[in-house]
């Protein structure tokens, strides 16, 4: 048996203690807690989504628990809770989103992909579901009783995604993977905008938008905590484009057999600028330059061209980084109280102060083994 322990009271010596615990028969995957309603869903190793739902005593020592679903047959992922639908929806390792009737206790309908589901966001009020998987794409499914439909495939990524944030009021999608990149999909807009952002050195983790301040919390594997300014205007990093030879010499490629027999020269190494896309050659883009409007809060590469294009004000940098000092798994924000809790693979939690947000400082911290 695993214990799962639901409440942790600060105590008046400023450290934290449990107060509540339920005990589930397979280690605790992912967790929900639904503040109006008092509900918790436990999602499990096993696939089993358990529900807890109580009422919290004046001495917090009471939690009723009220069913089990048998949501997956794998892992569970992540998983989100409707009071407006009376639903829990969930993703799993059996490659698979289910929603489910949080009344009757009855599956309402599930969906398969490719490759692990990994990560989930829900729209209350569309019905309108976002799933990252192991591939590194996004799904958006429209949620019936009873039946779906898929709207639409995001792909961006170049590893499996492992954090979302849905934003319903400006309709911004974020998304963060193990190629260390966050993405920001404008689905509002309707005219397939999206912003990269690179400022990890490991995969991202973690994702919270704060609405009133337009900034972005990212948090990766290797504890780093980045603040994104949104609130300016950024630029759309460039596709890049193919050619057989150096848009900027014209030297040939490696590949490009025919053109270097006529030459009678070696073929190059394929390099791309990050600024304006071109296909070129290590000789012709030798330079290094952060770029922050289009994301690039750390040295990239970009053509001898673009180098001298770049201001020193254009280097500005529109994030800070923080460090979390602990393998950050999962972050959560309390905007109102100005706090941030991280939860890492080390088995401890910690509690930031983030009253001045790019001020990031640590308030307390707990072991919960």
């Amino acid at each position: 048996m695993r214990r799962i322990r639901a409440v942790w009271l600060k105590r008046d010596s400023g450290q934290y203690w449990p107060s509540i615990y339920h005990t589930v028969s397979s280690p605790c995957s992912c967790m929900s807690y639904h503040h109006d309603s008092r509900r918790i869903f436990i999602g499990q190793d096993n696939g089993a989504v358990v529900v807890s739902e109580f009422l919290i005593s004046e001495d917090f020592n009471k939690m009723n628990h009220v069913k089990t679903y048998p949501a997956h047959q794998n892992r569970v992922s992540d998983m989100v809770f409707s009071l407006e639908s009376e639903w829990v929806v969930s993703t799993g390792h059996d490659k698979s989103v289910s929603w489910m009737c949080t009344q009757s206790g009855s599956m309402l309908g599930r969906h398969y992909f490719n490759a692990w589901a990994s990560c989930l966001q829900y729209d209350h009020e569309t019905q309108h579901a976002f799933v990252g998987d192991y591939s590194g794409q996004i799904t958006l499914l429209k949620l019936e009783k009873q039946t779906y439909s898929t709207i639409t495939t995001l792909k961006g990524h170049e590893g499996s995604v492992g954090a979302l944030w849905w934003d319903p009021v400006q309709r911004l999608l974020f998304s963060g993977a193990s190629d260390h990149s966050v993405i920001m999909w404008d689905i509002g807009g309707r005219k397939g905008r999206t912003l990269l952002l690179q400022g990890h050195h490991e995969r991202v983790q973690a994702l919270r938008y704060l609405q009133l301040t337009r900034q972005l919390v990212s948090c990766s594997a290797d504890g780093g905590i980045a603040v994104w300014n949104m609130d300016t205007q950024r630029e759309e990093a460039p596709q890049w484009l193919d050619s057989d030879s150096c848009q900027k010499c014209e030297q040939p490629f490696f590949w490009n057999i025919k053109q270097m027999w006529d030459t009678k020269t070696l073929g190059l190494r394929q390099h791309h600028c990050r600024k304006c896309g071109k296909a070129v050659c290590g000789k012709c883009s030798s330079k290094r330059s952060t770029f922050p409007v289009m994301g690039f809060e750390f040295p990239v590469r970009v053509c001898d061209a673009c180098f001298d294009t770049i201001k020193e004000e254009d280097r500005t940098p529109l994030a800070t980084f923080h460090e979390g000092k602990h393998n950050i798994a999962h972050m959560d924000m309390d905007p109102s109280r100005g706090l941030m809790v991280t939860c890492g693979s080390d088995r401890i939690v910690k509690i930031w102060d983030m009253t001045q947000v790019v001020g990031c400082s640590l308030a307390t911290g707990f072991s919960p083994r």
